[in-house]
């Protein structure tokens, strides 16, 4: 053999043992294109200093699109590019509003339920509970004896007086999309370096087995009580010592303590299908959490993705939703979910307070942009005190009772919440959306059935003519000052 056979050989030897490059393909690149042209379009309203709540203001019809120039504001909706699926929107069910609501006549009771849960309400399928206490109650307390590290006293009793009774109200108007979790503020005193259950301090490394078994007993629990538990979170706010209930961990703490002894205690105890949420803390040190548990595989393995709230302190600007974006993009096996947030500082006179209601529809629209796939607002129900609590921290919720009257406050940010979790259903994709000027923010998402939901919001003084452009069509729709719209189509 010449040396230039050798070569062509040695040649097709190299090449053919070459690892072809795989190029990804868009999931979403041969969907069949749909022609928006002449399809009807409902457009539902809230707006201040009016009587619109999430009514029908609005019946567009797509034209064929114009290219929009620089002057104008537009929503740019692209069909063909989805991201995240959503798992839902909903509020916690908490000793508090489990308190408020058993004060309400049967009346109340149910026109608050539908309001929150029914056919004709806003659609509500996440609910977050506490394990054992938290502020939101009148007082502390556990399900077992202080001292019982075996658990022998263990009892939910105390649960099935008010709170029980609750959830499962909440569970028969859901149905089938109920999407429940927990989360305990504190372990028991005896657990701890403080020997409290309020003021931080932190789990003993002696009652960490102990303290895993509580979470299975807790699951076991409940579900026996016909509440179909879909997960957890391991500690609420772990790097806040609060004046309530509160328990530290450090970000390799709570890593240690999921692979060592919570994810295989919840295997061992059957429970192994049960979603764990990391973190439940805020979007300012949430990458460090995520980096230290989602690195350890074997801790890793058990988190089916990192909660948070927005408590966080900034200044100016948006809160940290970039922060949100970088663990999308860094892990993107892993789901964010937003387990808690309230307007603060609870005063009477601002039930009606519009910016409160702004701040939501700020957090939902970015977070979802973000990657966030569900929404769990604080307590569905509190009083006219914002309460009760039992460390005076009082609250805004987007309901309130006047326990003295009987009557129910429906605040603006209901209807806030409601413009997504009205329309939006479980298993929908988000859509692809921008907006061309900042005075405008806007979300999409696409239901099962192929409708599309696309959520406005106008933070202005001054209502705002803008383009919707959906792929090759557009229309044209106007917003009040201080509105948000849901459009479907």
């Amino acid at each position: 053999m010449n040396f230039k056979n050798y070569i062509i050989i040695l040649l097709v030897l190299i090449i053919g043992c070459s690892k072809p490059t795989v190029k990804k393909e868009n999931k979403t690149k041969n969907l069949p294109e749909i022609n928006y042209l002449n399809q009807k379009i409902q457009v539902y309203t809230t707006a201040r200093n009016t009587n619109l709540r999430l009514t029908k203001t609005n019946e567009l019809t797509f034209k064929e699109k114009i290219q929009p120039l620089e002057t104008e504001v537009a929503v740019f909706v692209n069909p063909n590019k989805t991201f995240q699926k959503y798992l839902g929107i909903g509020g916690a069910i908490t000793d508090a509003s489990s308190e408020v609501f058993s004060k309400l006549n049967d009346s109340q009771q149910n026109k608050f339920l539908q309001s929150l849960y029914g056919k004709d309400g806003i659609g509500y399928n996440i609910i977050r509970t506490s394990i054992h206490s938290s502020d939101f109650g009148l007082g502390s307390h556990t399900y077992i004896d202080e001292g019982d590290a075996d658990l022998k006293t263990f009892s939910i009793e105390k649960d099935r007086k008010k709170r029980i009774p609750l959830i499962k109200r909440a569970i028969e108007l859901i149905k089938d999309d109920v999407v429940f979790y927990a989360s305990p503020w504190s372990p028991p005193a005896f657990m701890k370096t403080n020997k409290n259950m309020l003021n931080g301090g932190k789990l003993l490394p002696e009652f960490r087995q102990s303290w895993a078994n509580y979470y299975a007993k807790f699951i076991k629990a409940y579900e026996k009580e016909g509440i179909p538990v879909w997960g957890l979170t391991i500690q609420n706010e772990p790097m806040a010592v609060q004046r309530w209930e509160s328990c530290i961990y450090t970000a390799a703490e709570e890593r240690d303590f999921l692979k060592d002894y919570l994810g295989p205690t919840l295997e061992k105890e059957g429970l192994g299908d049960k979603n764990i949420v990391v973190w439940d803390h805020n979007r300012d040190l949430i990458s460090d959490r995520a980096n230290t548990i989602f690195e350890d595989p074997e801790a890793s393995k058990y988190a089916w993705g990192i909660g948070f709230h927005w408590y966080e302190t900034w200044t100016g600007g948006l809160p940290k939703y970039d922060n949100l974006k970088n663990i999308n993009e860094s892990y993107p096996t892993k789901n964010i979910l937003f387990t808690e947030g309230c307007q603060e500082k609870f005063d009477i006179e601002k039930l009606q307070f519009w910016p409160n209601a702004e701040r939501y529809g700020n957090s939902m629209i970015n977070d979802f942009n973000s990657g966030v796939v569900g929404w769990t607002d604080w307590n569905i129900l509190l009083d006219e005190r914002g309460g009760p609590n039992h460390v005076q921290n009082f609250c805004f919720a987007p309901i309130h009772a006047n326990t003295k009257t009987g009557e129910l406050i429906y605040t603006p940010t209901y209807y806030y919440i409601g413009h997504f979790s009205k329309f939006i259903k479980p298993g929908a994709l988000r859509v692809s959306t921008t907006t061309s000027r900042t005075t405008i923010e806007s979300t999409s998402f696409k239901n099962k059935n192929g409708q599309i939901v696309t959520v406005v919001m106008n933070k202005t003084d001054s209502k705002i003519v803008y383009k919707l452009i959906v792929g090759d069509s557009e229309t044209e729709v106007e917003i009040a000052p201080r509105a948000m719209q849901s459009i479907i189509y």
